[in-house]
């Protein structure tokens, strides 16, 4: 064959697979006004679901609630630690399995918009980073460095290839519409000086030449090269969004806050419908086109995966609840804004946008196309008074802080300040009391002193880097003997960890910890000494890693301070002193929590004693009849915790109360999946001096506030 016949049978080769792309596949591209889908501009609601805050069994619900709510996107991040445990090895079963979540979202005819990150923060421990990463040589995180861009362009080039094995993006004919490198980077990008913006660069240069077929998007990242979309997050992006950065890119706010994230010793943080709606149609009044909810389904930081200090229930107050029950009015007021905007696509879309003046604190924003189509918002920005304005010779009234939506220009149908949707309250039903003490089991943990440890160093080890996020403890112990004047001592602890639990020769002295807002605290307990050799165990516990900011593989926690205060004038000081260190407890060594090695220690009946502190307990259950979600109730409890069937249900801290008095978190959930129909195995660490006897399993459902009948399923 000539060469010049290769070449045009080439190009008829081309011609051909472009025009069955286009025909068979979805081809999102975008310009100034939206995403653009098969031609078609799209205007797009979409919920944040994180697959590894839920189970599989859960998934088929929470898409088809969210669909039922007007949500036409589902978006996830990528979580790198646990995909990838180990440097080479992935993991993508069970509650990781991203393809099944992705599949399950397309099963049900909706888009997903993949945060690939791979940095996520997310209240997130270590931000999504696996923590082996620290220990890569010369490694600086999220900046132009050598080490990191390997693994980091490794792991998302791995993840786009898996994406694309299973043709899930869009331009193979899957849900996948959407792709984001980076995260919030903007944040920290200033401390990395010159280096910063060269990383931006590098990253989006990166992610574009992976040749997903759709869109990669950078959130707050004004300076996202073309053809990288920067967008908003926040609560008010209506307000505080610049815009995109180029005219040619449409407006986009990847995480609304439909609530916070909680922290022990914190409150929750209730955000209404009200404001919610509020600020949803003020975007979209300003040529906003895509808007994604943050979240909406939060879920359960399983095991030991949520972010210092941040309790086991995520965004539980997000439309649908941890359990993955409606929170209303908030599901379903959004669901009728969802349907009066949509109702308007084609003016707010193809629309010529006006905006003016309605009053001193009122402004209009109206869409026209041509004669045939009119769709206006009307903004009441004093939010203590109602504002009667004048809109094309009629006259209309307006709730405080609230937008009145005209499809026609005429009719007012939606106003986000008037709420229709009745409210519901959550209730939780008792199925067992776990009260009676034959049913219990315990196992202590020996305290170690300075000679039953291998691990030895002459300074105070950083408690991250010498666990390695295998565990949350790291026992701190050395042993001394104090001169006869040592009268009245004081032991003096200072950390830059968690928690700080103190034991003077194996006897628990004292309990100390921080906050989320607090990097550091001290101690100062007296102490009894013995005449002879004393043995000071101190143990610093970690209650998640750091998810946040500039040069996290920097960051120290543990002990940073030890000394005995013997009188004003003589102190001994440890802190550069002969310390001996066992990492993690031995029930966690053992694995205790499992079915099979329970026989690795010796259980014995609970006791009456005082010293409850580092206690394991064990008993067993039935699963409550039902398909009603299920959750412990935690509250005579103070801090540790629990398995059920091998599996880590989470963490507690019961007994740090928030400023109000309460707990922070009582009821843990317990999927249905984890549980066998009887002979459930449950396993609890106290830390503390918990009461296991007042544990109880209990039902969640709901229960309309004006009706005495309760649902757990979407209402018809």
């Amino acid at each position: 064959m000539k060469v010049r016949e290769m070449v045009w049978w080439w190009w008829i080769y081309i011609a051909v697979a472009v025009q069955a792309s286009i025909k068979g596949e979805d081809y999102v591209t975008y310009d100034g006004r939206s995403l653009i889908i098969n031609g078609q501009r799209k205007l797009l609601f979409s919920g944040s679901i994180h697959y590894p805050r839920s189970t599989p069994q859960m998934w088929s619900s929470l898409i088809a609630k969210a669909k039922e709510g007007g949500v036409d996107v589902i978006q996830t991040y990528v979580f790198w630690n646990l995909h990838e445990p180990q440097p080479g090895q992935y993991d993508f079963s069970g509650r990781y399995d991203l393809v099944k979540f992705i599949k399950e979202i397309q099963a049900q005819g909706l888009y997903a918009c993949l945060r690939i990150g791979p940095f996520i923060e997310s209240e997130w421990t270590y931000g999504g980073f696996p923590f082996w990463l620290h220990n890569i040589p010369d490694i600086v995180y999220r900046t132009d460095n050598g080490p990191f861009k390997f693994y980091m362009q490794n792991f998302t080039r791995n993840i786009v290839n898996l994406m694309k094995s299973e043709g899930l993006y869009a331009s193979q004919g899957g849900p996948i519409i959407l792709s984001q490198i980076e995260n919030e980077y903007q944040n920290v990008e200033a401390a990395f000086h010159e280096k910063g913006p060269i990383y931006v660069k590098w990253a989006a240069k990166m992610g574009v030449e992976l040749e997903t077929g759709v869109p990669w998007v950078m959130c707050k990242q004004t300076d996202a090269p073309d053809p990288v979309i920067n967008t908003c997050n926040g609560m008010r992006c209506g307000e505080t969004f610049g815009g995109p950065n180029s005219p040619n890119k449409p407006s986009m706010w990847t995480e609304n806050w439909t609530s916070f994230y909680q922290v022990y010793g914190g409150e929750p943080y209730i955000r209404s419908a009200e404001d919610i709606a509020f600020h949803v149609a003020l975007f979209i009044a300003k040529k906003g086109s895509y808007i994604n909810y943050y979240m909406y389904h939060g879920g359960t930081n399983f095991g030991r995966t949520a972010s210092a200090y941040v309790i086991t229930s995520y965004y539980d107050q997000a439309p649908l609840d941890e359990y993955g029950l409606l929170r209303q009015p908030k599901w379903g007021h959004l669901k009728e804004l969802h349907i009066v905007i949509k109702n308007c696509f084609t003016p707010l879309l193809q629309g010529v946008q006006s905006n003016f003046s309605i009053g001193p604190l009122q402004q209009a924003y109206v869409y026209e196309e041509g004669m045939e189509a009119c769709v206006a918002f009307l903004v009441n920005n004093d939010s203590t008074k109602n504002a009667t304005v004048q809109f094309q010779n009629n006259s209309f009234e307006l709730l405080p802080k609230s937008i009145g939506i005209l499809p026609d220009c005429q009719n007012m149908v939606f106003n986000t300040a008037k709420v229709s949707t009745k409210p519901n309250k959550r209730i939780t039903t008792l199925t067992k009391m776990f009260n009676e003490v034959d049913m219990w089991k315990e196992f202590k943990e020996d305290i170690p002193n300075f000679l039953d440890t291998s691990l030895r160093s002459n300074s105070l080890l950083e408690h991250m880097n010498t666990t390695q996020d295998k565990s949350d403890y790291l026992w701190y112990t050395f042993s001394f003997q104090p001169n006869s004047t040592c009268s009245q001592p004081v032991l003096h602890v200072e950390s830059l960890g968690h928690v700080v639990h103190a034991y003077i020769n194996t006897i628990f002295i004292e309990a100390g910890h921080g906050s989320h807002d607090t990097k550091g605290f001290s101690m100062d307990i007296p102490i009894t000494l013995i005449d002879g050799i004393n043995n000071v165990s101190i143990l610093s516990v970690m209650v998640g890693l750091p998810d946040s900011g500039a040069f996290l593989e920097s960051r120290y926690a543990g002990l940073t301070k030890v000394t005995i205060q013997c009188s004003e004038s003589y102190i001994y000081d440890f802190t550069n002193y002969t310390w001996g260190y066992q990492i993690g407890l031995e029930g966690e060594k053992l694995q205790v929590f499992k079915e099979q090695s329970l026989e690795e220690v010796e259980w014995s009946e609970i006791d009456d004693s005082t010293n409850k502190s580092l206690t394991w307990y064990k008993t067993t259950f039935d699963a409550p009849i039902g398909d009603e979600p299920i959750a412990l109730n935690m509250s005579s409890m103070q801090k540790g915790e629990v398995w059920v069937n091998e599996q880590s249900i989470g963490r507690y801290w019961v007994s740090f109360l928030t400023s109000k008095g309460n707990p922070s978190q009582t009821l843990y959930h317990v999927p249905r999946s984890f549980l066998n129909p009887t002979g459930n195995l449950l396993v609890v660490l106290e830390e503390l001096n918990g009461d296991p006897l007042q544990i109880s399993l209990n039902t969640i459902s709901l229960v309309n506030v004006n009706s005495p009948f309760s649902y757990h399923h979407l209402p018809q």
